[in-house]
């Protein structure tokens, strides 16, 4: 990452983005994720969150 980076603005119009429903996103460029993506996906958790999770038993719950 560059200086350059850290000073670019954004360009987003947000307030449009935040009007916007679900049915307003063109989701026609993103191809569907297959059974085989979720196969071999690997949950990835940042160190910093992953010290604050603790695992429990089905029956403590």
């Amino acid at each position: 990452m560059s200086v350059n980076d850290l000073n670019n603005t954004s360009h987003t119009d947000w307030a449009a983005l935040e009007a916007m429903t679900d049915e307003d996103i063109d989701y026609s460029d993103i191809p569907p994720l297959s059974d085989e993506f979720f196969e071999n996906a690997t949950l990835r958790i940042p160190a910093i969150q992953a010290s604050d999770m603790i695992e429990l038993d089905s029956e403590v719950m």
